[in-house]
């Protein structure tokens, strides 16, 4: 089957830990269906409901959903599950029924305690230190970070900076973000990076306009506003460049790529190979 012609689905995973569980159950059961374009966006870390109330905002403009969920706590379950019913979408709970088996057998209860499935080595801590620091400095909160960092994402609104910055954590690499607006202060630590470590994230005119008039839409506002106007993006996005261009980084434009494909070209253009 072509690639025009396959069936795409987009995999959504939640985790109040990193993910790997869901995201490895995820990837067997997909290598089964080989004529099925296969999207993944993880989500680690979601421990509270304000977390899953921004995943949730962030999902709905996919269509073909399954939430793969890895979430020890029932208020936290509770949610995912009006969320599926709402939208009519597939779900599996990773996590519940081997709990609710090994309590009616042993009669015990659970910790909810969570994370406690993984095997707790180097790589593990690492990866959890890398995640922590993606949510610490995403969407530029402290300009420190920027020097700490293995990776500095820079664009505009809605080219994909914090799921990618996430996906890449997950890699080990400790990710920065900073959103552009133009004619706004650029931190001075953007100057003092190593261009190699600068990755500037653009889109197509058409598809950003479309991704924030649905964004709008899906706050039930006017979708005709400066956010989405197609003048104003256009500057923008020219801004973003002079901006690429005077810092040399490499720029890599996200419209219809993954966020896997994107962060494929980056861990390549940073000599990194895949784990």
């Amino acid at each position: 089957m072509s690639q025009e012609t396959k069936k795409e689905v987009n995999i959504i995973i939640i985790s109040d830990s990193a993910g790997d569980t869901a995201f490895n159950n995820a990837i067997a059961a997909a290598a089964q269906f080989p004529d099925a374009q296969v999207n993944y966006r993880r989500y680690p870390f979601i421990t509270d409901k304000n977390k899953l109330d921004d995943v949730f905002e962030e999902i709905e403009q996919y269509s073909n959903l399954i939430i793969i969920y890895s979430l020890v706590k029932d208020e936290m379950q509770i949610p995912v599950i009006r969320f599926v019913r709402e939208h009519k979408v597939q779900s599996v709970d990773i996590l519940s029924p081997a709990i609710e088996a090994l309590q009616k057998v042993t009669g015990m209860r659970p910790l909810e305690k969570i994370g406690a499935q993984h095997k707790m080595n180097q790589h593990y801590f690492d990866r959890i230190s890398a995640m922590e620091f993606a949510v610490m400095y995403d969407d530029g909160k402290d300009p420190k970070g920027f020097l700490e960092a293995d990776v500095v994402l820079l664009g505009v609104s809605r080219t994909s900076k914090t799921p990618l910055s996430l996906f890449l954590a997950n890699k080990n690499l400790k990710v920065a973000n900073l959103p552009l607006v133009p004619d706004t202060h650029i931190p001075k630590e953007i100057y003092k990076i190593n261009p190699k470590k600068i990755i500037g994230l653009t889109n197509d005119l058409s598809v950003l306009n479309e991704i924030r008039r649905q964004r709008m839409i899906s706050y039930g506002l006017n979708p005709n506003t400066t956010y989405s106007n197609t003048d104003s993006i256009k500057a923008e996005l020219d801004s973003a460049k002079k901006l690429y261009d005077k810092l040399g980084c490499f720029v890599i434009n996200v419209a219809h790529r993954s966020i896997e494909e994107t962060a494929a070209l980056i861990m390549n253009h940073l000599g990194i190979e895949e784990q």
